[in-house]
């Protein structure tokens, strides 16, 4: 017998050689009718493969991201299988699953893939779903694995050979498709309900322009046709809430090719984004005891050295420029700076917790190709501080950082989101981690109890941690369920050291603080990329780059409606006149497309009583007030940062 451990730390005994899928039946039926694949020892295995062994064990459905992949992964191997009865011959190189759906490139030789194909290949898909047919695993020796490709003349799958070893190599099989495949996959083709194959595209062979172009085909599935509308659905609202076309509508931000690709500039709009964005984080932190300041954009290489960051990532920064025998860089990261900051007066246990903060600014050479919009951008302005504390002190300084990201989420709406507990991999001791074994599972274990203490919902995941300790990333979802990477909350236990940072403590020893590096605004570029997706553009009143718009009926009210924008600005509210030789009705739609939160009409009633016809936007009139009133009303909305 063998034993099993679940998650909720029960142990059960099965027969060596039983499979999740069993174990799920011996549970629940309804439950085994759910599970997709299984986490065994930390690894995503097939539900049907058997365990040998003792081991834990979390069975994955649908709603965990492993259990996602793998229905992807295994929905990619249908899709290829579709492809091949279409197109005989097709060679296929990868076919993982992505953020949304999955995608396989593949060879078709003398033949081209259409979007009229697409149609026949989903019908086709279905059709062999309905077969029900198993995804059966097979090991394979390399010599017969060779033996195989090279019959078929598949160049592709006999250049991934040439990495792998025996015991490494497995083939998968559902009904007339094999691959070389390291898998997991669902039971049976059967799982997969509802089919959309998305977008044809091109891919060079390894991501290389030398080398040959593929095709690419993206597809998705999902468990049942009702997700698959809805996911559909949210596709087209999100098309309307692209922050790129609302960045360009609303004049947040462009990019200029003269200036350099993922470089923004930031337009006059975008500007008071930032700077309300600012008032908020400063207001906060100055509240939490922070004290804020200001460092260089570059430094020299002997600190980054010091840091690790060249070491570690070298790749993500931009390469060094030469001044007087010395090399500088720009900086990617603020904490070696605030590291100095730290160190550049003696401090005792009196001055913990420290905590700096700076909206500092950070370079990455992000590639080309992955730059998107706001998203994914080469110059970042972060919502950075650092905290350097005692380990006494750790626990309430972390949970007070989990506390700031809660108070954000209530102000803007953020209802659904999850804490990434991000550990790091004993196997790259040494390599991408910093060697410290026991401080490692010592500060993730601290990292776990505050989440578990403050019943904060969070999934752990492997080999994601920064080079320097663990970390917590911060998963978002906006109102249409679109998924963001807000920003981060990490514990650091190697650069105290390597910095030499010292306080002495109250028996008059010296000890190296830890340090906590967080974001919880992220950067303005992610930050206001995902408001501007979140709210469609329609801004909260105190996020508006224009609050108000006057609006006069005719040229005789112009004088009056800049008499009321003058007051409002003079009670600190942004306001603009349309003084256009326009129908008011084309200047009410045309305020509506820019979304600006309220529009006040001034005609000859408004102007003899000292009054304005308010609207708002999207839900039209409000009434008639006195502008005092309003301003009033206004400024109370824009102190207490309401949603609306």
């Amino acid at each position: 017998m063998i034993n099993i451990t679940l998650p909720d730390g029960s142990v059960r005994q099965y027969k060596k050689g039983t499979t999740s899928l069993d174990i799920a039946k011996s549970i629940s039926e309804g439950l085994a009718r759910k599970v997709l694949s299984a986490s065994v020892n930390g690894q995503v295995w097939d539900a049907a493969r058997p365990i040998t062994g003792d081991a834990t064990l979390k069975l994955l459905t649908w709603n965990d991201a492993d259990g996602k992949n793998t229905f992807w992964h295994s929905s990619a191997h249908l899709m290829a299988e579709a492809v091949e009865t279409m197109f005989p011959g097709v060679k296929f190189w990868v076919g993982p699953p992505v953020e949304n759906g999955f995608y396989y490139d593949m060879d078709l030789g003398d033949k081209k893939m259409t979007e009229e194909d697409l149609t026949a290949l989903e019908k086709k898909m279905n059709e062999l779903a309905k077969q029900s047919n198993s995804y059966i695993r097979k090991e394979m020796p390399k010599s017969e694995a060779v033996k195989y490709f090279t019959e078929k003349g598949d160049e592709y799958k006999l250049d991934l050979l040439q990495n792998l070893n025996d015991g490494e190599i497995t083939f998968y099989t559902q009904g007339n498709f094999t691959d070389l495949c390291r898998g997991p996959h669902i039971p049976n083709t059967g799982f997969i309900k509802a089919i959309k194959l998305m977008s044809i595209a091109g891919a060079y062979w390894k991501g290389d322009e030398k080398n040959k172009m593929l095709t690419r085909l993206y597809g998705v599935t999902f468990p049942s046709q009702k997700e698959l509308d809805e996911y559909l659905q949210m596709l087209e609202e999100a098309k309307k809430r692209d922050h790129r076309k609302l960045g360009k509508e609303l004049g947040i931000y462009t990019l200029d090719d003269d200036v350099g690709p993922g470089l923004i500039m930031w337009l006059p709009n975008g500007t008071v984004m930032i700077e309300e964005l600012e008032k908020l984080a400063k207001e906060t932190e100055l509240e939490a005891g922070y004290k804020r300041v200001v460092t260089p954009h570059i430094a020299k290489e002997s600190m980054y050295i010091t840091s690790g960051h060249l070491p570690y990532y070298a790749e993500s920064m931009y390469p060094p420029m030469e001044m007087e025998g010395e090399k500088y860089y720009l900086r990617s990261m603020n904490c070696p700076h605030h590291h100095k900051i730290f160190a550049a007066t003696p401090k005792s246990y009196r001055d913990l917790p420290y905590r700096v903060a700076e909206y500092g600014t950070v370079y990455r050479y992000e590639q080309s190709g992955e730059l998107f919009g706001l998203m994914r951008v080469r110059c970042l302005h972060m919502n950075d501080a650092h905290i350097y504390c005692s380990k006494e002190q750790f626990n309430d300084e972390f949970r007070a950082v989990n506390d700031m990201y809660l108070k954000y989420f209530k102000i803007f709406g953020i209802d659904k989101y999850v804490m990434r507990l991000s550990l790091h991999s004993k196997e790259k001791l040494g390599i991408k981690y910093v060697n410290e074994p026991e401080l490692w599972l010592e500060t993730e274990a601290m990292v776990r109890n505050v989440l578990k203490e403050s019943n904060i919902p969070y999934v752990e995941v492997q080999d994601e941690a920064a080079f320097y300790g663990p970390k917590i990333d911060v998963q978002i979802w906006s109102v249409i369920g679109r998924e963001f990477t807000l920003a981060t909350n990490q514990v650091d236990f190697s650069q105290g050291r390597s910095f030499k940072l010292q306080y002495t403590t109250a028996d008059n020893h010296t000890e190296t603080p830890l340090i906590i590096h967080r974001a919880p605004l992220g950067t303005h570029e992610r930050f206001i990329g995902f408001l501007l997706e979140h709210y469609a553009g329609k801004l909260p009143l105190w996020l508006a780059p224009v609050q108000v718009k006057v609006l006069p009926i005719s040229d005789k009210f112009l004088d009056y409606a800049k008499a009321v924008s003058d007051k409002l600005k003079k009670a600190d509210i942004r306001s603009e006149v349309d003084d256009r030789n326009e129908k008011i009705g084309k200047k009410i739609r045309d305020t509506e497309l820019l979304k600006v939160p309220y529009m006040l009409v001034v005609g000859e009633k408004e102007m003899n009583e000292n009054k304005v016809a308010v609207r708002r936007q999207g839900k039209g009139d409000a009434g008639v007030k006195g502008v005092d009133e309003f301003i009033a009303e206004a400024t109370a909305e824009i102190k207490e940062r309401r949603a609306e």
